[in-house]
């Protein structure tokens, strides 16, 4: 188990890289087309390059946030309960969020095949929607497997 979680958090971290650059990237892009535009010559795609690069932020820095755990967490009710129940309501809410999560993750796959398929692509720089549906899929599905890894962690004594 330590094997595959030690895997994984390099997969994830590999990913968190990829989620940085598309934001660096992005944040260059957005400065030189406001200056560009100020100048009269827009970057042709800029739209369409920040869009995807937002679903690959997103998409990508999910699963090493989820990690680190650090999303905002509301624990009023929880910090009432007792240790077993907080851990039954979090193993609960884990359970839940690897249904959403998988739910996402197939229908990104889905839609990915349509695009595909379609040959669906961005309008100005033609740029194909599919793999940006399909690695953000891939990172739904490993969002799931943090949440595995969260409910091992819980019951073991280990996630507080």
């Amino acid at each position: 188990m330590e094997r595959i979680y030690g895997i994984f958090l390099r997969v994830t971290k590999v990913l968190n890289i990829i989620g940085g650059t598309a934001l660096t990237l992005m944040m260059f892009l957005t400065v030189a087309d406001v200056l560009m535009r100020a100048g009269g010559h827009p970057i042709l795609g800029t739209y369409e390059m920040v869009a995807l690069s937002l679903a690959l932020v997103v998409g990508f820095s999910m699963p090493t946030v989820s990690l680190d755990r650090g999303h905002v967490y509301m624990e009023i009710l929880l910090d009432k309960l007792s240790k077993r129940n907080k851990a039954i309501m979090n193993t609960f809410t884990r359970i839940l969020c690897i249904i959403l999560f998988a739910i996402i993750g197939y229908n990104l796959f889905t839609i990915g095949n349509e695009f595909h398929t379609s040959g669906e692509v961005s309008s100005t720089l033609k740029i194909p929607f599919f793999p940006v549906s399909y690695g953000v899929g891939v990172c739904c599905f490993l969002e799931c497997f943090v949440f595995i890894f969260d409910i091992v962690k819980i019951w073991r004594g280990q996630y507080e």
